[in-house]
């Protein structure tokens, strides 16, 4: 009778709960791991991290999604974290660090729950519930702006800049980023389009040469090799996709010339070729001439350059396929592929194309450009002492200029410093208590986690983490709900009143996200491996 019983299909592989919970502690280990690695890189004391690449490249940086990137995580869990920072970059800008250590903490939460035996699919739907009751008190808490008030933006971009390399600069950047905003977006706009701002990196001088110029800067010279001008008044702008030199055939060919009449005839067709380009260029009126890059032959030959520069045109090669879309929006000019389309409706018009000694190297500036077709865009020229600095301010001031254009998507100021995140865990925590059954007991857990960004923020500026935490909560409980951590005053202040301010965007986004990303976690009960 036991072999019978036996030789039946057992129903163990179904009773055995021990394998889904052993693979969702490994999973929020391995992603609580992650958590862990960027936590002390938040607030304005927070540290930087040096990473050096596959490539040999060494990056020093504090920004969470630029260290999580270039991490080289290997756990498929772990790489959702990397993927919930990438969502805040693209949504905020600004708190990608932040997410991610609201991720681990509600992770840890989850983990405690889970431990007292609650089902993971209610704890991932009452944490989206606690999520959106904390969007909801974020903006009732949110005091609203107008985008006319400049003073407001300046002091919220200030504060963004405040945890950066380029704290101590954030007085001369916070105006230059918000003036490089307002001028490419609508007061009326939802939305600013960023890649109408481009920064330019320039080793030499130092972070206050950075300029703001309303125009467009080419780094690629103005070629005077052949005597061409350097600079033109009422500039006629073309933006050409072919090449100025002799055609080449596709194949590998080799013409042998037993002849020097012959060698005359085929320098006379090159010249002739070349000048019938030329006097098609200056035909229709164009005196500035934009090269792309080739790849396949030179752009544009000593010879071409010679008749280019008698019939006095500016020329610069060398323009990067990816700077073709931005420099054709800005000049309002069209880019032109083939010599028979090169008319005068596909040109640009500026004031003035000149070259310009910057500190050391040479720039191009394109400025009073006139055509009605152009869009409003600005060239941000960033200096530097070597090019780690440069790449750190670039991102520093990309965090920037999303922080404003947050407050383009949502007009809303929150007092930053920890503030709004006791706030929630506070009225979460009242409201827990009217709530019935398990609920009550996962939205506790859920504001507790929140008050993770006050306690990491004070442990990196020094502080007595416990001390400070409980002190805000009195006070929050005092109806001071602006009060946060001033790192500068080394305790707790009224945020609000302080200029520490951040867009209510980067709260309700980071809270949003983080609790899709644990319920996504919480789901996965088991790991397989494709063929």
């Amino acid at each position: 009778m036991s072999q019978v019983a036996a030789a039946r299909p057992s129903n163990a592989t179904f009773k055995n709960k021990e394998k889904p919970q052993e693979v969702r502690r490994a999973n929020i280990i391995a992603a609580r791991a992650v958590a862990d690695a960027i936590r002390t890189s938040l607030g304005p004391k927070g540290m930087d991290k040096m990473i050096k690449t596959s490539r040999g490249e060494v990056i020093i940086s504090n920004d969470g999604h630029t260290i999580l990137r270039q991490m080289a995580i290997l756990h498929p869990v772990a790489k959702m974290l990397v993927e919930v920072s990438a969502a805040q970059d693209a949504e905020a800008g600004d708190g990608t660090t932040s997410v991610v250590i609201l991720t681990g903490a509600l992770l840890g939460a989850a983990d405690r729950l889970l431990n007292k035996g609650i089902h993971p699919t209610i704890i991932a739907e009452s944490f989206q519930r606690a999520a959106k009751r904390s969007v909801e008190i974020l903006l009732e808490m949110c005091h609203k702006i107008s985008l006319n008030d400049r003073e407001d933006l300046i002091r919220a971009t200030t504060t963004s800049l405040s945890s950066k390399i380029v704290s101590q600069y954030s007085s001369f950047l916070a105006p230059l980023t918000v003036e490089a905003v307002l001028k490419v977006a609508n007061e009326d706009s939802t939305n600013v389009d960023l890649s109408d701002i481009r920064l330019i990196k320039k080793v030499g001088g130092t972070i206050e040469d950075t300029e703001m110029i309303d125009g467009v800067v080419l780094t690629q010279n103005v070629i005077k090799s052949a005597g061409g001008p350097s600079r033109k008044e009422k500039a006629k702008i073309g933006l050409i996709q072919f090449q100025i030199s002799p055609p080449k055939p596709d194949t590998e060919n080799n013409i042998v010339v037993n002849d020097y009449r012959q060698m005359d005839k085929i320098l006379k067709e090159e010249r002739a070729y070349l000048l019938n380009i030329c006097k098609k260029i200056k035909k229709a009126k164009c005196n500035v001439l934009l090269i792309q890059k080739s790849i396949l032959r030179d752009a544009v030959n000593e010879l071409a350059l010679h008749f280019l520069a008698k019939l006095g045109i500016v020329v610069v090669k060398d323009i990067e396929r990816e700077e073709i879309e931005f420099i054709s929006k800005s000049l309002g000019c069209k880019p032109i592929s083939d010599l028979e389309l090169f008319t005068e409706d596909r040109l640009g018009s500026a004031d003035l194309i000149e070259e310009i000694d910057s500190d050391g190297s040479k720039i191009v500036k394109i400025t009073g450009i006139k055509n009605p077709e152009a869009k409003p865009t600005i060239s941000v020229i960033i200096r530097g002492a070597n090019n780690m600095i440069l790449d750190e301010t670039e991102r520093s001031l990309h965090d920037a200029l999303c922080v404003v254009r947050c407050l383009f998507k949502e007009k809303g100021l929150i007092g930053g410093g920890g503030a709004p995140e006791i706030e929630i865990a506070r009225r979460l925590t009242r409201e827990a208590r009217e709530l019935e059954g398990v609920e009550s007991f996962v939205w506790t857990e859920f504001a507790e986690a929140l008050e993770v960004i006050p306690t990491t923020l004070a442990e990196n500026a020094g502080l007595n983490s416990i001390k400070v935490v409980t002190e805000l909560r009195t006070r929050h409980e005092n109806g001071e709900i602006n009060d946060g951590i001033s790192v500068r005053r080394s305790g707790t202040t009224n945020t609000y009143e302080e200029h520490i301010l951040q867009p209510v965007l980067v709260s309700t986004s980071a809270i949003t996200l983080a609790s899709e990303c644990v319920k996504s976690i919480l789901r996965i009960d088991d790991i397989t491996f494709s063929r």
